[in-house]
């Protein structure tokens, strides 16, 4: 079986590059300035409402991976020990690169990917004219195509729900956070033209997934 592991980075765009029914649609249950702001950053989550900035791939098995990520000119760079390509592009070019990468692997494997990445990227990929070439979003309870890591530690929501850096630190793995950059930051980082910022941050979480799968895969993939 061929299995990739990916995960995304998104960013809302600005609030006034909707039109007046559509920001009082979204601000409409924001009552003070704290609950506005809050509504604001949900944009980020929603594929009609924002952008793909990064996508992350990488080959859990032989450890070779790809980052498509958005930047403001063409640049191709490898990883340090040369496993992991990064190369930029416009929206469209990062989805239509990962649809096509996608197809050469029989098993997918996210953290959260149900209820964000693969919803986003499918739905997303439809807002830009671009046909999905694999269904993200398969039987709930086939790990075999679908391997979500929230789904599979939370026994399907049987038990409470930790983010990935706190299953990190659990399992005693590098938290993607412990650089210093969030998610929170993808929008400063992207409108300061630190592209190749965001890309590795991409990466760094899909080598904690990555390492969550094989810890997950070793010792609670257990076969009735």
């Amino acid at each position: 079986m061929t299995r990739v592991v990916f995960d995304i980075e998104t960013l809302g765009f600005p609030l006034d590059s909707f039109d007046a029914v559509q920001q009082e649609y979204l601000l409409k249950f924001a009552k003070t300035d704290e609950e506005r702001e809050a509504e604001i950053l949900k944009l980020n989550l929603y594929a009609p409402t924002a952008q793909v900035l990064a996508i992350g791939m990488a080959n859990p098995d032989t450890g070779v991976g790809k980052v498509f990520y958005q930047s403001n000119e063409p640049e191709q760079f490898f990883s340090e020990d040369g496993n992991t390509e990064y190369l930029s592009g416009n929206e469209r070019e990062i989805l239509e690169r990962f649809w096509q990468t996608i197809t050469h692997y029989d098993q997918f494997i996210t953290f959260n990917g149900r209820s964000f990445d693969c919803p986003f990227l499918m739905l997303r990929s439809a807002i830009l004219g671009i046909r999905p070439t694999r269904n993200l979003v398969p039987y709930r309870y086939n790990s075999g195509i679908h391997c979500d890591l929230l789904e599979q530690l939370t026994f399907y929501n049987a038990v409470r729900k930790f983010n990935l850096d706190f299953y990190c630190k659990a399992f005693d793995i590098k938290s993607p956070k412990s650089e210093g950059i969030t998610g929170l930051d993808m929008g400063r980082l992207f409108h300061e033209g630190r592209y190749r910022e965001i890309a590795l941050y991409c990466a760094g979480d899909v080598q904690a997934t990555v390492q969550l799968f094989q810890r997950w895969n070793e010792f609670l993939n257990v076969k009735e």
